[in-house]
């Protein structure tokens, strides 16, 4: 049966514009409530993803209950379909998920009360209804579970909490291998004593083999994993207002990259934009701070800054924000992001935590909870929105398609989660000369230099009227 909406569709109170834009205003949202589903504390929603190869499927890390599959077919009535139980991968919850290709990659182990060991499963999704666990590998020594993975190429990224990152190479997916493991030095930010445990891999990006990473109250650490057996840290970042004179950083949540800008989501401190550029001079562009950090309280705080996704056509943040059920910010000039539409309730005591996203698609995790604020609700959420621009895709790069190695001099692979059929890539010049342009259908294609010479370059990958992502390549001598 139909289920019960729980809660108001509220109207924005505060909308903005900065400079131009391809889209609606952002307060024109128009969110619809489409469906809840319910679970139970002891199995929460942590987070989803919807099945990147367009199938109708939704693939939810649901804690102790394992690995759910959702037929999203009827959007008003999500159905269970497919159910892996974490007796398959040594008892160890389910805390988030990525995809690539036909495989899924689960970050296992608790990181909230009870912590467990921190590892990974490998999940093919070839046929979403009837998924099968090839292999998982446990992380030797750790006891505080696994924040995220990430995976790019043959190599998988865990965010393994106080393990820190770990690299897994899942050429074969029926036998992951070690590669190294990176543990970050919590000498930085600068405070007196710094406390262990407040130090954990547990949000991350990864672009042409490096991983942005989110360190909890360590801050942003940027690794250089091109050599995969010695990771180097680039640069680092903590925002100097969280140290001095407080001495005492907030947890760095969750990250998304655009190009050279990093999008972080800081606790109770709203979310910071980073110029990467240099990460060896990471700077500060813009910061969405609405209540006043570092001056409020974690305790009193009516938004928590937890996982977010990107609309990167329209420019805008869609994030989880705790007892703020989801915030939407506009990022259409990065040094003055600012919200400018919500969903849920101001400070309403139910709290979010993961968010997913697909074409026009939201999906909410709601979490049991006591600190910092009491929640009782445990749900997933599905919202659907009016897109700002029609036939426009909105996921993160990394679901799109990457290229790599990239810069190159010889040749480079072109990777995308999604089956294509007749796509078109386009290559164009710093002036915007096209210099090449083929069609092409599959999930991965060889792009050879020829006669190309040295330079910074852009590609373009559309299917049909959809332009799918761009990206920059650079060719080197």
């Amino acid at each position: 049966m139909k289920r019960k909406k729980m809660y108001i569709l509220f109207v924005p109170v505060l909308i903005f514009s900065f400079g131009t834009s391809s889209s609606q205003t952002c307060g024109n949202l128009n969110f619809q409530h489409q469906a809840d589903i319910p679970s139970v504390c002891n199995s929460l929603f942590m987070t989803m993803i919807h099945d990147r190869n367009d199938l109708p499927y939704l693939y939810v890390a649901n804690k102790g209950a394992g690995l759910t599959v959702y037929d999203l077919s009827e959007i008003t009535f999500p159905s269970l379909v497919a159910t892996v139980p974490t007796t398959l991968f040594d008892t160890l919850d389910v805390m988030s998920l990525s995809q690539y290709g036909n495989y899924l990659y689960l970050a296992l182990g608790n990181s909230f009360t009870n912590p467990q060991k921190g590892g990974i499963a490998v999940i093919d999704i070839s046929t979403p209804t009837a998924p099968v666990v090839t292999d998982y590998y446990v992380v030797p020594g750790s006891g505080s579970g696994g924040g995220i993975v990430r995976v790019e190429g043959n190599y998988a990224y865990l965010g393994a909490m106080q393990s820190g990152l770990v690299i897994l190479d899942v050429t074969d997916k029926n036998n992951v291998q070690f590669v190294s493991q990176f543990v970050p030095d919590i000498n930085f930010p600068p405070v007196a004593s710094p406390n262990p445990s407040l130090y954990n891999a547990r949000g991350m990006e990864v672009s042409n083999s490096i991983v942005y990473l989110c360190y909890d109250g360590g801050g942003i650490r940027i690794i250089n994993c091109t050599d995969k057996i010695h990771p180097i840290e680039t640069g680092h970042w903590c925002n100097p207002v969280m140290y001095s004179p407080t001495d005492h950083p907030k947890a760095y949540n969750n990250c998304i990259l655009d190009d050279t800008l990093l999008y972080v989501a800081v606790d109770y401190c709203g979310m910071e934009v980073l110029n990467v550029r240099d990460t060896g001079n990471i700077t500060l562009t813009g910061w969405w701070n609405p209540y006043n950090c570092p001056n409020n309280n974690w305790f009193t705080s009516p938004s928590y800054a937890n996982e977010m996704q990107y609309d990167k056509y329209c420019k805008r943040i869609f994030m989880s924000t705790g007892r703020s059920d989801m915030m939407v910010i506009d990022v259409s000039d990065p040094t003055l992001p600012d919200s400018c539409n919500y969903y849920g309730g101001v400070d309403n005591g139910i709290g979010t935590w993961g968010i997913g996203m697909w074409h026009n698609q939201i999906y909410l995790s709601y979490i049991c909870s006591i600190i910092p604020f009491p929640s009782s609700l445990t749900q997933l959420t599905i919202l659907t929105f009016d897109p700002c621009t029609a036939g426009k895709i909105d996921e993160h790069s990394y679901d799109t398609f990457t290229v790599f190695p990239n810069p190159f001099s010889g040749q480079t692979t072109l990777h995308t989660n999604n089956y294509l059929r007749n796509a078109t890539l386009i290559l164009t010049n710093l002036l915007g000369e096209t210099m090449w342009q083929m069609n092409f259908s599959g999930q991965t294609l060889i792009i050879r230099r020829n006669k190309l010479p040295a330079g910074i370059y852009f590609m373009q990958l559309s299917q049909g009227t959809t332009v799918i992502a761009t990206k920059k390549l650079v060719i080197k001598d």
